[in-house]
């Protein structure tokens, strides 16, 4: 059915857009198709309905700008928090709901940039990474990314503080040529020169990497065996063939700049961290980037007994960091609970009262539509929402 999919549509775009209020969204839009048809059924041109709607719209919009507490940057960081919280209570992780909404904060407050003079938090930015094992108690922010990988050779070092890192795009191998050649070799001596040649220029590689300061390498694409000895003679770290999504992610949290060719590669390309380890989570082993100076991607990790816990963690996770986001990019509040929607009525009311003609039905339909939330959630909490209705007003 094309209204259907129009309210499916809704959805994904509320929950894209805002992260949170789609079972509102879908209620009221229900409600309202509901009574449209109710008014059709009377008689009423659907024009005149949707101009109905539209006025309701714009009034309550208004009245929604006037009843709206700004968040000042006094109070940003308790008002972001008690946002998150409120998000979250509706949530199966609601007793963990004041670490986690915490977490939330740090994170969105971490990645936020002034772009055209105003705040931008885009949570794309935050790597969120899941993993089964230990108590929700254990979820934590890192000021810098997990990267989901190994370090590519046992002699290399595990853990290394006040790292420089080099983001390369480039692989440390022998390039293969692009047509198909054949070397004859007569003397075994020419096939050890060939061999040692080969050694030769993926030592020049990694004396390019060192000359240039770096002890951690994340690389894009292959080491070469050769090279992974030659790096790790030298102390560096490496980690091979790492996702395109966390090297970028990995420049914005360490300011380092991903190079295409280990020529252009200087001092100033590197980032910097704290430290860098690789350790076991859960069954798996990772590397950890942390103490970044002021980094513009963070991760969160996840931790919760079963996989069921950590998927309804990220969901409530995701939600609150939503709305983290929409509050800082748009720094005001209204009150929840169905109190705002109660307001929004009343002030629709004598509003449709400025009008005279059809479109008046339209703007009290709105308004009675708009009750919907308070009356749900009433008869959600045991309350007879008839009675409570007739109490907000």
């Amino acid at each position: 059915h094309p209204m259907a999919k129009t309210m499916v549509q809704l959805a994904k775009a509320q929950d894209e857009k805002v992260g949170d209020g789609t079972t509102s969204t879908v209620l009221i839009a229900g409600t309202l198709l509901k009574v449209a048809q109710e008014l059709l059924d009377q008689g009423i041109h659907p024009t005149v309905i949707t101009k109905g709607y539209n006025l309701a719209l714009s009034k309550a919009i208004e009245v929604l700008d006037a009843n709206a507490t700004k968040i000042t940057a006094e109070n940003q960081k308790t008002a972001l928090k008690n946002l998150a919280i409120t998000c979250m209570n509706s949530k199966g992780v609601a007793g963990e709901k004041e670490m986690l909404a915490g977490i939330c904060v740090d994170a969105g407050l971490a990645i936020t940039e002034q772009r055209d003079g105003r705040a931008v938090c885009d949570i794309k930015q935050i790597q969120i990474i899941k993993k089964e094992g230990k108590s929700v108690k254990e979820t934590k922010m890192i000021a810098g990314i997990i990267v989901d990988k190994e370090v590519v050779s046992m002699a290399m070092p595990k853990r290394l503080e006040n790292v420089k890192i080099a983001l390369l795009d480039a692989a440390l191998e022998i390039t293969k040529t692009e047509f198909d050649a054949e070397v004859k070799v007569k003397d075994p001596t020419q096939m050890q020169a060939f061999l040692d040649e080969e050694e030769k220029m993926l030592k020049k590689m990694v004396d390019q990497i060192k000359a240039a300061g770096a002890t951690v390498v994340f690389c894009q694409k292959g080491i070469d065996d050769v090279a992974q000895t030659f790096l790790a003679q030298a102390g560096i770290m490496a980690i091979r063939r790492v996702k395109k999504s966390d090297m970028d992610k990995l420049a914005r949290a360490t300011h380092a700049r991903v190079i295409n060719s280990l020529r252009d590669l200087q001092a100033a390309d590197l980032g910097t961290a704290a430290l860098a380890e690789e350790r076991k989570v859960g069954k798996d082993m990772m590397i950890f980037i942390e103490g970044c100076k002021n980094p513009k991607s963070v991760s969160i990790l996840i931790r919760a007994g079963t996989e069921h816990v950590v998927e309804e963690l990220d969901r409530a996770m995701h939600d609150a960091l939503c709305v983290v986001a929409d509050a800082i990019e748009n720094p005001s509040y209204v009150p929840g609970g169905g109190a705002i929607e109660s307001e929004l009525a009343a002030n629709l009311r004598k509003y449709k009262d400025t009008y005279s003609g059809r479109e008046q039905v339209a703007i009290e339909l709105f308004a009675d539509v708009l009750e919907i939330i308070p009356a749900t959630l009433s008869e959600n909490g045991g309350i007879d929402p008839v009675n409570t209705l007739v109490e907000l007003r």
